[in-house]
């Protein structure tokens, strides 16, 4: 593999060590205030919308994302949606069924829903390697689902895989979308224009979310430390290193290596949140590990670097 497309997968490798980390932020900051996952999310993409913002004034790349708004503002403008759709997905499955079962579900997901979009978009089946790491990857995700019905992970399980996998669909959508529009433009202009729709999208569904006993703001010095540390780093950090990674390497390259995050986030619950999967959700950990494996083996093809 060309030393370009090897650095775009180092880029999205650590975008998917920072997505790791997330989840255990969201039950961080639920144990020190009673917010909403709504109301995280939407301000997770706020905090992120700013620094990025401030980041196109202090790099001088105005320029750039002005272009972006009037050459492809639809693609741009729809990754960002969809990473909020994704994002609120994924903190509601966290909640319901726990840090581990939720990121494995949800990104072991998407390199299957992307392989298979590509292959009808090539019109070509694929071979023999690619429908072994295809089973692979399905056992796995039906173990790794089938220990959240026996309550260990999470008070609603049920509910928890279910938007797990809406997540994963929704972030196999966003990959391919900003995979489409990410060599034509600077990563940096793209995550910000990208970011700042789906801090919009998600605006009125963090004030729906602060009702009752779940506040919209927190004084909370843990909590709010928490939310910036989402924003900066989960969000602003690790979708600049994602949409770079994407100038030099396929959608499907790229949602494989971001499957560092169910790794890293599997082995933040076990340190932090003493979480077990069990014999069967360990054996769907592997297979879908086995399986990400196999894919990286599978890509052949590297994207030419930008011009």
């Amino acid at each position: 593999m060309p030393v370009h497309s090897r650095l775009g997968l180092v880029q999205v490798s650590l975008a998917g060590v920072l997505w790791g980390t997330g989840g255990l932020g969201v039950q961080i900051i639920r144990e020190h205030e009673p917010m909403s996952v709504l109301t995280i999310s939407a301000w997770r993409m706020g905090v992120a919308a700013l620094v990025l913002v401030a980041a196109v004034a202090l790099f001088r790349q105005g320029g750039d994302l002005v272009r972006l708004l009037r050459d492809r503002p639809g693609p741009a403008i729809l990754a960002g949606v969809a990473t909020g759709a994704y994002q609120a997905l994924y903190f509601g499955s966290v909640v319901s069924v726990g840090v581990t079962v939720a990121t494995v579900v949800s990104l072991g997901l998407a390199p299957v829903l992307v392989t298979a979009v590509h292959v009808v978009r090539h019109r070509r089946l694929p071979g023999q390697g690619t429908l072994v790491v295809l089973v692979l990857a399905i056992t796995g995700l039906v173990l790794v689902s089938s220990t959240a019905g026996l309550g260990e992970t999470g008070p609603r399980p049920v509910l928890g895989v279910v938007l797990a996998a809406l997540s994963g669909t929704t972030y196999a959508l966003t990959t391919l979308v900003a995979e489409a529009v990410a060599a034509t433009t600077t990563p940096l202009a793209l995550t910000a224009v990208a970011t700042g729709a789906g801090a919009l999208a998600l605006l009125p569904l963090g004030l729906f979310g602060a009702r009752g006993d779940a506040p919209l703001v927190t004084t909370d010095p843990v909590a709010v430390a928490t939310l910036a540390y989402l924003g900066v780093f989960t969000m602003a950090l690790a979708y600049g290193l994602l949409y770079a990674g994407l100038r030099t390497t396929s959608g499907s390259a790229a949602v494989i290596a971001s499957l560092l995050e169910p790794v890293t986030a599997a082995v933040v619950a076990a340190i932090v949140l003493d979480e077990r999967l069990g014999v069967a959700g360990v054996a769907g950990t592997l297979l879908i590990l086995a399986a990400v494996a196999g894919l990286g083996r599978t890509e052949r093809t590297p994207v030419p670097p930008p011009a």
